[in-house]
């Protein structure tokens, strides 16, 4: 009986450790988070327009879209790689 106790007891203290080691980095990670979004700012691209999508070849893309997903897709943005 008294090793049933001490195998509970160091399950308890194990769940414990790991419950609080995952609330401390669920914390540290908001907070982390929180201080990039305030601090950094984001900076955008400037879009000066020379590569801009041909409108025919986007007129096409977006009635294949349609298309094939029954018009319950769209176009969001369209990037070569």
């Amino acid at each position: 009986m008294e090793n049933i106790n001490e195998a509970l007891g160091l399950l308890a203290v194990g769940m414990i450790m790991v419950f609080i080691i995952l609330f401390l980095v669920t914390i540290i990670g908001n907070v982390v988070i929180h201080l990039t979004n305030r601090y950094i700012p984001v900076v955008e691209k400037p879009n000066d327009g020379t590569k801009s999508t041909n409108s025919k070849k986007l007129a096409v893309i977006a009635a294949v879209v349609d298309l094939v997903t029954q018009g319950e897709g769209r176009v969001d943005s369209i990037q070569k790689k």
